[in-house]
C-alpha cells in the first residue's frame, strides 16, 4: 500500500463534512509556507503563490504572512490575488486580449508576454501604463528548449511548444522596455532538473542578463516535499542572483498545498459487471481530472492496489462518461452504500479544475486545523451554481 501523503487526516472523521467535499488542513498549509518563507529569507528570492495550482482564497491572508505575492495566468486569477492575498501580483498569459490586458495594467506589478508579436502589439499601451505607474515591469517568457518533464502534456519545452520564445527569435529584437525573463520548465520536480535547466538558460540567454533587473524561475518546484534539497536551492538562487545582479522569483504552486488536503467521497451504489463496480458521488472527469489527463492514481486512505486486500472493486463517478473511472482498489471488506472514502493529496490542481458536467454538484470546501481540530465548511454548491454559469 502506498504512503498516505495527507497524513494528518488519518484520524479525521469524514462524516463531519458534506460529501463530496475538499478538506484542507490549515496547519499543513502553514507548515509548507514556513519552508517557502525560509527559502525566500535565506536566498533573497521572492516567492509567489501560483494561483493556478491552489487558489483557496479564504487562506489568502495566511499565505500573505509568508510569501511576497501571487502569480496568475490571466485577469481573473490576478484580481483574486490582488483582492484576497496582497503583495506583488505577477501575470503571464499565452495570449492577452486588449480588454483584459488594459484591466491587468491597472494593478499588476509584473506582466510577462509569451511572444514578440504580443509585445509589439501592446508595447505602446503598456509603456503608457508604466508612465502612470512607474513600478510596473514587463518581461518575456523564454523557452530554453530543454525538457525535464516525463509527461508531454505538462512539458512546456516539448517540440513546437506554444509556450515561451526560443533564443533564435531574439535576433534583431529591441528589448527596450523589457526588465526581465521568465522560464517555466518543471513539473513536480526537485533541484537537479532546475539546475540542469538553469545551465541551459545561461548558455542560451546569458548574453541578455546584463540588461535584466529580474529573472523568474517559474513553478513546478516541489520545495516542500520532504526529500527536496532546500539548502542547495538557497545556494543556487544566491549564486545566480549575485553573478547576474538580478532579483530572482520563484512561483511554487503545488508546494504550497502538497500533503495538505483530501477529497471526501461517498459510495452511492455497488453493482456488478465482471467485478464489483462502486459508484461514488465524486467523479474523475468532474472533480479530479488529472487522474484521466496525466494520468495518475489517486490514493485512498486504507485502500490498496487491486488484489492486495481481500475485496477489490472498480471505483467510478456518477456521470454519463463511460470512462469516468477512478481506478481499481482493494479493501479489507466489501464497500457499502453510505460509506465514506478519503482521497489523498487533493488540494492542489483539483479544486481549481472542477467542472459541473452533467450538472454534477461541485464538492463543498472545508478548512480544518489539525492542531486544534477546528473545522469550518466555507462553501457549499447547489443548483444555482450550475444554472448561473450557463446563462
Amino acid at each position: 500500500m502506498s504512503t498516505f501523503q495527507a497524513d494528518t487526516f488519518r484520524d479525521f472523521d469524514p462524516s463531519r463534512v458534506p460529501s463530496p467535499c475538499f478538506v484542507v488542513d490549515r496547519a499543513r498549509i502553514e507548515e509548507n509556507l514556513r519552508i517557502l518563507n525560509r527559502v525566500q529569507t535565506q536566498s533573497g528570492a521572492r516567492v509567489l503563490a501560483a494561483l493556478k495550482a491552489f487558489s483557496c482564497w479564504p487562506l489568502g491572508e495566511l499565505v500573505a504572512r509568508y510569501l511576497s505575492g501571487t502569480c496568475a495566468s490571466g485577469l481573473h486569477e490576478a484580481r483574486l490575488g490582488k483582492d484576497h492575498y496582497g503583495g506583488e501580483v505577477h501575470v503571464f498569459s499565452a495570449g492577452y486580449n486588449a480588454e483584459d490586458l488594459d484591466a491587468i495594467l491597472d494593478f499588476a506589478d509584473h506582466v510577462v508576454f509569451n511572444s514578440f508579436s504580443q509585445w509589439h502589439r501592446f508595447r505602446e499601451n503598456t509603456l503608457a501604463a508604466q508612465r502612470n505607474r512607474p513600478g510596473l515591469s514587463f518581461g518575456l517568457r523564454i523557452n530554453p528548449q530543454h525538457s525535464e518533464g516525463a509527461v508531454a502534456i505538462y512539458d512546456p519545452c516539448a517540440p513546437s511548444s506554444r509556450l515561451g520564445i526560443p533564443v533564435s527569435q531574439f535576433d534583431g529584437e529591441d528589448l527596450a522596455g523589457i526588465d526581465g525573463l521568465h522560464f517555466h520548465t518543471l513539473c513536480e520536480q526537485d533541484l537537479p532538473p532546475l539546475a540542469r535547466t538553469l545551465a541551459v538558460v545561461e548558455e542560451k540567454f546569458g548574453h541578455l542578463m546584463s540588461d535584466m533587473r529580474w529573472v523568474n524561475f517559474g513553478g513546478g518546484h516541489h520545495i516542500t516535499r520532504p526529500d527536496y534539497q532546500v539548502d542547495d536551492l538557497i545556494d543556487l538562487v544566491r549564486d545566480f542572483s549575485a553573478r547576474h545582479d538580478v532579483q530572482v522569483y520563484l512561483e511554487p504552486g503545488e508546494a504550497i498545498a502538497i500533503r495538505s488536503g483530501v477529497l471526501v467521497a461517498e459510495v452511492l451504489d455497488v453493482a456488478w459487471n465482471d467485478m464489483p463496480q462502486a459508484i461514488l458521488d465524486t467523479s474523475a472527469t468532474c472533480h479530479m481530472p488529472d487522474t484521466l489527463e496525466m494520468p495518475y492514481r489517486a490514493e485512498i486512505l486504507g485502500a490498496g492496489e487491486s488484489g492486495e486486500k481481500a475485496y477489490t472493486a472498480r471505483l467510478g463517478g456518477m456521470t454519463c462518461l463511460a470512462g469516468d473511472v477512478i481506478g481499481d482498489y482493494s479493501f479489507e471488506a466489501p464497500l457499502e452504500p453510505g460509506q465514506r472514502l478519503l482521497f489523498d493529496d487533493m488540494a492542489h490542481y483539483t479544486m481549481v479544475k472542477t467542472t459541473t458536467f452533467n450538472g454534477i454538484r461541485l464538492p463543498a470546501i472545508a478548512i480544518w486545523d489539525s492542531r486544534d481540530d477546528s473545522l469550518e465548511v466555507v462553501r457549499t454548491f447547489d443548483y444555482a451554481d450550475f444554472r448561473d454559469r450557463l446563462g
